[in-house]
C-alpha cells in the first residue's frame, strides 16, 4: 500500500505549506512505499501533496505520482486499486480518449 500526505493553508492568513514538514511526513512513510517518493507544492504554496509509492502493476517511471495532466492544470495522487481498469481503459480508447503513457490502473 502506497502512503500519501497533504497539506492544505486553508484560511488566507494560514502560513504556506511547509515543504521540510510534507517531506518529513512523507519520509516517514517509506515502509508503504518503498518504490519512489513524489511531492508537488502550487505556486502559491497553499497545497502540497506527497506520495510514497509501492509499484505492483506498472513498475516503470509512468506510473508515478502526483501525476499531472498534460496541460499541467490537474494533478492526481491516488492510492487503491482499479479492478476494472482493461475495461476502462479499452473504452477510453475507443472514444479515442488516449493516449495513455503508462500500464498503470
Amino acid at each position: 500500500m502506497c502512503g500519501i500526505n497533504l497539506a492544505f493553508a486553508y484560511r488566507p492568513d494560514a502560513p504556506p505549506v511547509d515543504r521540510a514538514e510534507l517531506l518529513a511526513v512523507r519520509d516517514a512513510m517509506t515502509a508503504r512505499g518503498p518504490d519512489g517518493a513524489g511531492l508537488w507544492i502550487d505556486d502559491d504554496a497553499r497545497i502540497g501533496i506527497g506520495h510514497r509509492r509501492l509499484a505492483i502493476i506498472d513498475l516503470s517511471e509512468a506510473g508515478v505520482q502526483p501525476m499531472h495532466s498534460r496541460s499541467g492544470r490537474y494533478v492526481l495522487i491516488y492510492n487503491g486499486e482499479v479492478y476494472n481498469s482493461a475495461e476502462i481503459r479499452g473504452d477510453l480508447k475507443a472514444e479515442e480518449r488516449g493516449p495513455f503513457e503508462g500500464h498503470s490502473d
